[in-house]
């Protein structure tokens, strides 16, 4: 624990956090219902369960395999029912009022718009069917007394050839709710060097991307990713464990790789859940994010795919505060890391983490002191 000054929070203080997330995939995170009622809309008869509680049981299973390349089949369902306007409209709406009502209050959500093509779109269509879906769905939270904001980050896949097309994509789209790009996929024999004319074309728009890296594949993945690529943050990242050295006595050695990521304040988008499924990651308890908080790295939490995790931002939190007893301080800690990370001109990350983020955890603060006082005073008072 980080904090002295206040108790671990409970589950309902979790929820109505303002949290910050920058690591959500849309085609892991649909309802299972929402994945029925589209597959009989559509025709699609190779759904493995067709009521929604077993089906959702069943992408939970088929993801906890501890292979990563598993892990990606599952996607071959949710992908299927998301190829018509209509269907990515209602998905990405679905999205924003899901995020929101888990106490989400930005949040950049990451789709391969190539994978949504079968049914006739074109890749522009996909990226306004989308982006006007989360528009909707930020509408929807707002009238729910929510507040979110949620910005697209467009995929490319590492194993085909249309990064560079993605990327012109995304920066044709970056006035209109994309804010960058990222390459996702197998990382063993997909290195994202591959795809370096698409980072040197981000580069030279000025633009954003994030890279896939330090998951199922090591230190080479991530060093490729920072000093080939140019990547402004590392999806997951979890494996720049491997360059740090801690010895029986307790005292910490980084390594180059390690150090560089730390000073150079690099973010790690760190999947905690996810992890554990694809074997980067033993347990919560035993997952790296735990040494990398204590070391000050700018580590953030979040969701990867809240469907096949069975997660939200919400319990993601929840089971670091039992592995670790992390309290409000450290869940703003986290929160502001990601919201110093977002992709959105600097004014607005700074306006979201003095008007929304630090004065929610100071209400949830005020709540726990007012509280321990009102206890205090119960058990200490006397009768006249």
């Amino acid at each position: 624990m980080t904090s002295q000054t206040h108790s671990v929070p409970t589950a309902d203080q979790i929820r109505r956090a303002p949290k910050v997330l920058l690591h959500d995939h849309l085609d892991g995170g649909l309802r299972p219902g929402t994945i029925v009622e589209l597959a009989r809309e559509q025709g699609y008869e190779n759904l493995p369960e067709t009521e929604p509680d077993k089906l959702g049981a069943w992408f939970r299973e088929a993801a906890d395999s501890g292979s990563l390349e598993r892990y990606l089949e599952t996607f071959a369902h949710t992908c299927a029912v998301m190829q018509t306007r209509e269907a990515l409209f209602r998905v990405a709406a679905e999205c924003a009022v899901d995020l929101a009502e888990d106490g989400v209050v930005y949040a950049e959500v990451r789709y391969a718009p190539e994978q949504h093509l079968e049914g006739g779109l074109t890749l522009e269509e996909v990226v306004e069917a989308v982006n006007a879906g989360f528009r909707e769905g930020e509408r929807q939270a707002r009238a729910n007394s929510h507040r979110i904001r949620v910005g697209a980050l467009l995929t490319a896949m590492r194993h085909a050839a249309r990064s560079l097309e993605i990327a012109e994509l995304a920066n044709a789209y970056r006035d209109s709710g994309v804010v960058g790009f990222d390459i996702a996929g197998a990382e063993a024999g997909y290195p994202p060097t591959r795809h370096l004319d698409a980072f040197e074309y981000l580069k030279r728009e000025n633009n954003h991307f994030t890279i896939h890296a330090g998951e199922a594949f090591g230190l080479p993945s991530i060093w490729q990713a920072l000093q080939w690529c140019g990547a402004d943050r590392l999806g997951h990242g979890v494996r720049i464990i491997d360059d740090i050295e801690v010895a029986d006595d307790g005292s910490v050695r980084l390594g180059r790789l390690a150090a560089y990521v730390r000073d150079k304040r690099i973010p790690l988008e760190m999947c905690p859940s996810s992890n554990l499924q694809t074997g980067a990651a033993a347990s919560i308890g035993e997952h790296p994010i735990g040494l990398l908080r204590t070391l000050h790295f700018r580590a953030t939490v979040n969701t990867d795919n809240r469907l096949m995790s069975g997660t939200s931002m919400s319990r993601e939190f929840e089971l670091l505060t039992e592995a670790f007893d992390y309290t409000l301080d450290d869940m703003q800690w986290f929160s502001v890391n990601a919201m110093k990370s977002a992709f959105i001109p600097f004014d607005e990350r700074l306006a979201m983490i003095n008007e929304v983020i630090k004065p929610g955890y100071a209400e949830l603060r005020s709540e726990w002191l007012f509280q321990q006082t009102a206890a205090t005073s119960g058990s200490s008072g006397t009768e006249d």
